[in-house]
């Protein structure tokens, strides 16, 4: 079973839907006893990083995660991947879950709009689990203003827009897509079912 952590961000349904149209038994819950009986973690989000911050913290889920991703396989999606991070500079500095090194800083692509959105092109720079099975040539639907920064051993794929924007870091159990899986056709998909994998791994 997927937790899929519900702390009012806006993309759960979504995130949802995607994990039923592959067969994936996950639960939208905010619940510590389910999120520790779960198997593995979404933090999904769409927002800003101060405001989903406090609505973690209101909702006593901050220790809980960072708990039971020593214990399972978590994964950020957008938003919900940049509080992964050490700090957001959204608005204020905010302290982030700490589960990667790095920061979440404003981008700032040269002759190029933000927010970033659209299709970009998901350039390899580690192997990762999430990413078994995928060609060279797979594209992922961004929408962000806000991009992570964090070292290279953490970062398993980026992609480019005037700079290397971070598109998929990890460090241990810890997964996180700037991009929306859920958003991001047979790719996304097959990131999802790589995540689901990693569970049954654990079995």
């Amino acid at each position: 079973m997927i937790a899929i952590i519900d702390y009012g961000a806006g993309n759960i349904f979504s995130v949802k839907n995607a994990c039923d149209y592959l067969g994936l038994p996950a639960v939208l819950t905010k619940d510590k006893g389910e999120i520790e009986s779960a198997d593995g973690m979404i933090l999904p989000g769409v927002g800003a990083f101060p405001w989903a911050m406090k609505q973690l913290e209101q909702a006593n889920l901050v220790e809980t995660i960072k708990e039971q991703a020593e214990e399972k396989p978590l994964l950020g999606i957008c938003l919900g991947m940049q509080m992964l991070f050490s700090k957001g500079y959204e608005f204020e500095e905010t302290e982030g879950l700490g589960l990667i090194e790095g920061s979440v800083e404003l981008m700032r692509p040269e002759g190029l709009s933000i927010p970033h959105i659209g299709w970009n092109k998901l350039i390899v720079n580690h192997d990762c689990p999430l990413l078994h099975g995928l060609s060279d040539d797979e594209y992922v639907y961004f929408v962000h203003s806000y991009g992570a920064k964090c070292a290279d051993e953490n970062l398993m794929a980026y992609c480019e827009y005037g700079d290397m924007v971070t598109a998929l870091a990890a460090k241990g159990n810890v997964y996180g897509c700037q991009f929306h899986p859920e958003k991001s056709s047979k790719t996304g998909l097959a990131i999802l079912k790589n995540f689901a994998a990693l569970m049954e791994d654990r079995k």
